[in-house]
């Protein structure tokens, strides 16, 4: 099976641990295990489910606890529609691999994860793109949607928040993308690892997975959650789905470690107080952002509305990855190029790091962006 190199993640490998400002970065700043215990008032306890702990494989599918805490996310799913991952990641592989067949048809919403382009592609499906477009404000065209679904996609796929926008569709309109699904007997896959981060309101929009029989959600303790180092994920749909992606996942998985599993349970325990610092670290931060593009006159957005990154337009004539490898050798700020996205003429950044590293960052980019104004001016 061919693939396309994934792009983000190649970038990321080669310059994440050698920059000096990490502006590329799309968790919420990772926790430490204390801070975790710290937020769960488990601080003098966790040892005392920790030392008894034989460490077998554990519950395959995820244990009991787990999946109960990741069910509480959702408005009207149970610990039986949950199955245990390594990372969103794998939880969208597994999807792809079960559903998706050679001649079927996929509709990406794009600029998305590459994940879900490349490998429904490397499956031999027909990947057919709806682009996002700035002058939307990156809001999905739904009769252009319902024209590329027709009346034979067998999956509509999409980010929600989006990544790398930070566009968020709202309820209605992920109600009517079931319309138009239910029309053709789609499923809807959202990768939903940013949920819980919307700059209004109280943070969380409603799940593909509570409005659609057939509606799939994949999440993560990665970006809401700031715990990427549990590599750990999930799915969420109907039982009968599930057990079809069970029978993939039995090859590549078994079982996630059972000391991730532990503290991803006792962290999702304490969702609210979790969610809460993150939300306030991302509505913070993108306050900092704002402020700093409205005084770039150089630079052009739509400004996010709910997870942790945006995309920046520049109006300097250069290929993107050329101009973020330029940001990083003059500064040692880190943006992610937009080649690698898809979209190019901009630059990707995560704004959720701490507010230091942002603020520094930010101010470092200003330097390199009056330079390219001298050279242009030269």
């Amino acid at each position: 099976m061919k693939i396309e190199e994934f792009g983000v993640e190649i970038w990321m490998n080669r310059h994440e641990n050698d920059c000096r400002y990490n502006l590329a970065e799309t968790c919420v700043e990772s926790l430490t295990v204390a801070e975790v215990l710290a937020l769960a008032g488990k601080s003098n306890a966790i040892l005392d489910e920790l030392l008894p702990m034989k460490l077998t494989y554990g519950a395959i599918e995820g244990s009991q606890r787990l999946r109960d805490a990741i069910a509480a996310l959702y408005e009207s799913r149970d610990a039986d529609e949950v199955m245990v991952a390594h990372g969103a990641i794998g939880a969208n592989a597994l999807v792809y691999s079960t559903l998706v067949e050679p001649g079927d048809r996929v509709v990406s919403i794009v600029p998305t994860y590459q994940q879900h382009v490349s490998i429904p592609e490397s499956l031999g499906a027909e990947v057919v793109r709806l682009e996002l477009r700035q002058e939307d404000v990156y809001a999905p065209d739904l009769d252009a949607l319902r024209a590329l679904a027709g009346d034979s996609a067998k999956l509509i796929v999409f980010s929600n928040p989006n990544n790398p926008t930070g566009a968020l569709m709202e309820r209605d309109v992920l109600e009517e993308i079931v319309r138009i699904a239910q029309g053709c007997g789609a499923w809807v896959l959202a990768d939903e690892v940013y949920r819980g981060l919307d700059q209004q309101g109280d943070g969380s929009t409603v799940s593909i997975a509570d409005l659609y029989e057939k509606g799939i959600s994949t999440g993560s303790m990665s970006k809401a959650f700031s715990l990427a180092g549990l590599r750990l994920g999930w799915i969420v749909a109907r039982r009968d789905l599930l057990h079809a992606v069970s029978i993939h996942r039995d090859y590549n998985t078994i079982s996630v470690g059972m000391i991730d599993d532990l503290m991803a349970a006792t962290a999702l325990e304490a969702s609210g107080a979790i969610l809460a610092r993150n939300r306030a670290i991302v509505r913070d931060n993108l306050a900092i952002l704002d402020a700093w593009v409205a005084q770039e006159p150089s630079i052009s957005w739509v400004r996010p509305r709910s997870g942790t990154t945006a995309l920046l337009a520049y109006r300097h004539a250069m290929g993107s990855e050329r101009f973020c490898t330029r940001l990083l050798e003059e500064t040692g700020a880190l943006f992610t190029p937009g080649a690698a996205l898809g979209v190019e003429g901009t630059a990707r950044i995560g704004y959720a790091n701490s507010t230091q590293v942002l603020r520094d960052g930010l101010a470092a980019v200003s330097g390199f962006l009056a330079s390219l104004d001298a050279e242009g001016a030269a």
